[in-house]
């Protein structure tokens, strides 16, 4: 078996390692991936992957090095367990990895949860894997790019709302381009309440492609912060560019209500340390929010909504989303050093396709 190790340091070294598929217990299954998502979002895993425990997932023993969690869809090829049998197919989070073994337990007619103890305490979202019937390919990469991204821009747009946008006059999305936030600034630009501005920022390259798109009020390149209005906002990072950030901070000051960090994406340019004029950043974390509304609406209303709102994103990303399968772990790492170097065209969606290594 294969897996892609990367550095958990300085997470743009990676490698694929053999690793010796362990024997299966009584009430597990072994499940081996058929495709997965690589991702800006991964990047963003890997950078916070000691913080919000993303290397605890998918655990090895190799010293200094970790899995990155992925989205896709996995077959089960070998099973002890009454919960899941030979043939079945789950989408979830997965090792960038050939193979998974879980403890599964049933979760309602189309669910699996996996139980392995290391995942006890971990955000139960992430535990979480939905029965995948069919077998249609397109279906599967479209899931993998979109689903989980779309899911946090469904959350951060709740959670803006349910913070009566904390009041403020404009909504500033960084790095508008990035899937999550072209997801945001559609949720937000088609909500029942809507902020009275949205703004995208993002790279020079990108500004015409996130302008066609038409769910931004204003669109604006990174070096054009300055420019900003200086009214009551909310910043929503999606990059961790530090530099960005301290512009932005400087520029609103005191006006600015609140300021979100959502990714890292911009890992290489990220500087917690850094100043910053105005409020501090605080992480926002989804399965803290899915949580909420889980509490408060009960099991399965917040789920439903977010599959609602990624369905309706998918006829739209078919004007514009150009999917490149890769085949085997073995073109992993390329596409992986483009990421972690922020070389991803918003257009384009990667998947590893392991069916034909």
């Amino acid at each position: 078996m294969r897996e892609l190790h990367v550095d958990q340091k300085t997470i743009a070294d990676v490698a694929v390692a053999e690793a010796t598929p362990p024997a299966l217990n009584d009430g597990e299954a072994r499940l081996r991936l058929q495709s997965c998502a690589v991702t800006a979002n991964n990047v963003t895993y890997a950078a916070a992957g000691f913080d919000l425990k993303y290397w605890a997932f998918f655990p090895t023993p190799a010293e200094g090095k970790g899995l990155v969690p992925v989205w896709g869809v996995a077959e089960v090829v070998e099973s002890r367990s009454d919960v899941l049998r030979v043939g079945e197919r789950l989408y979830g989070f997965l090792p960038l990895a050939e193979e998974l073994v879980m403890q599964p337990q049933a979760a309602g007619e189309k669910g699996v949860i996996d139980r392995a103890p290391h995942r006890a305490e971990l955000p139960g979202v992430y535990n979480h894997y939905a029965r995948v019937t069919g077998n249609d390919a397109k279906r599967d990469h479209q899931r993998a790019l979109l689903q989980p991204l779309l899911a946090t821009s469904y959350v951060l747009k709740d959670w803006l709302q349910d913070n009566d946008f904390f009041e403020a006059e404009q909504i500033i999305v960084g790095s508008a381009s990035s899937k999550t936030g072209l997801g945001l600034c559609k949720f937000l630009s088609e909500g029942e309440t809507r902020p009275k501005h949205i703004v995208g920022l993002t790279s020079a390259r990108n500004k015409a492609f996130v302008e066609a798109l038409g769910t931004c009020d204003q669109v604006l390149t990174y070096d054009a912060v300055d420019t900003l209005a200086q009214v009551p906002s909310v910043y929503v990072d999606m990059s961790g560019n530090a530099q960005v950030k301290a512009a932005l901070h400087a520029r609103l000051a005191d006006v600015l209500r609140h300021s979100s960090a959502v990714g890292i994406s911009h890992w290489d340019q990220f500087n917690p340390s850094v100043p910053l004029a105005g409020p501090k950043p605080e992480f926002f974390f989804a399965p803290s929010q899915i949580a909420k509304r889980q509490k408060e609406w009960g099991p399965g209303v917040m789920e439903r909504k977010i599959g609602e709102s990624w369905q309706s994103m998918v006829a739209d990303a078919a004007d514009w989303l150009e999917v490149t399968v890769h085949d085997g772990l073995a073109a992993a790492p390329e596409v992986w050093a483009a990421m972690a170097a922020g070389q991803a065209d918003p257009r384009q969606g990667h998947i590893i396709s392991f069916s034909a290594a």
